[in-house]
């Protein structure tokens, strides 16, 4: 992972001030480099031996950033993993501008390494994830969404990124077409696991460890899954009151949806969901040899669904 940061904050250098103030803001914030780490686990799992893998990590992180200065924009979020947002710092027009310098540097550096195939997955993820946006943009302030729809969403939106990182991976590693296909369903299983911990952590989470406003999705309007749930079993009443916040926006409804979410037992159902999800992919591990990086993707499946934050 020190070797991946080495990578990341070399192929940053702009000879403008302005890129390299922004990106090595949002690169330095920290965060788990999860998807980074699943390029390497997932290499490592088929034996490579190379360091190829450490351009492709920060590809995939590139990536993941260019989205969150993108996010934070369209949601004009003021907080993330405890610190100023990179555009309540520097502004929209410098973080969406930043946020497509770091876009194509990915693709730059995909070109160099002169695989098509991984070209084609890094490219065609970047395309879905840009359609997940948009459809959860579609989506605000529209309690009317389904489980299913919201699922689309985060299939496309996050958990696009992790099935491209342990494919990539895979790939490097030489792994066949069945088990390439069986990490990259890993990959979704795990991300999207992961997306819905983070739609607990938003009704639950302490602000200080999540590093993010509690009920943040609420006040921009997202139907996420605890709301999706509370309206298809909660009463009358506390199906209207969820469906006025996510019509509305803001936090003018937030007890009452945070009490909602509580009697009808949302956030017990969205874990479960999410430990679904992770049981479903340790699953896809099993034609996998037994080794250390194997070992360590089980955990990252474990911890999709513990952590908290």
């Amino acid at each position: 992972m020190q070797a991946i940061d080495r990578v990341i904050r070399s192929r940053l250098h702009s000879d403008v001030p302005l890129i390299r103030q922004v990106a090595e803001y949002i690169i330095g914030g920290g965060g788990k480099r999860l998807r980074p780490a699943l390029v390497v686990l997932s290499a490592g799992a088929f034996g490579y031996q190379g360091t190829r893998h450490h351009e492709l990590a920060a590809v995939i992180e590139f990536i993941h950033t260019a989205t969150l200065l993108h996010d934070d924009v369209v949601d004009e979020s003021a907080l993330r993993r405890g610190r100023a947002t990179a555009n309540s710092l520097f502004g929209n027009a410098a973080s969406v501008l930043v946020g497509d310098f770091v876009y194509s540097r990915a693709f730059q550096m995909m070109v160099d390494g002169g695989n098509m195939r991984i070209l084609e997955v890094l490219a065609d993820a970047t395309n879905i994830i840009a359609e997940g946006e948009v459809l959860q943009l579609m989506n605000c302030n529209n309690p009317d969404i389904e489980e299913d729809g919201y699922l689309q969403v985060i299939r496309c939106k996050t958990a696009k990124l992790f099935e491209a990182a342990t494919r990539i991976g895979a790939l490097l590693g030489g792994a066949g077409r069945e088990a390439e296909a069986a990490m990259a369903r890993y990959g979704a299983h795990l991300g999207t696991a992961f997306q819905l911990i983070d739609d607990v952590l938003d009704y639950s989470g302490d602000q200080a460890v999540i590093g993010k406003n509690v009920g943040d999705d609420l006040a921009e309007g997202k139907p996420t899954l605890p709301l999706i749930y509370a309206m298809r079993t909660g009463s009358a009443a506390q199906v209207a009151a969820v469906r006025r916040a996510i019509e509305a926006g803001g936090l003018e409804e937030l007890p009452a949806v945070l009490d909602a979410i509580r009697e009808t037992g949302a956030l017990d159902y969205a874990r479960k969901r999410a430990g679904d999800e992770a049981c479903l992919a340790r699953a896809e591990l099993a034609g996998v040899a037994d080794n250390r990086p194997r070992e360590y993707l089980l955990q990252l499946a474990d911890y999709s669904v513990t952590r908290n934050y």
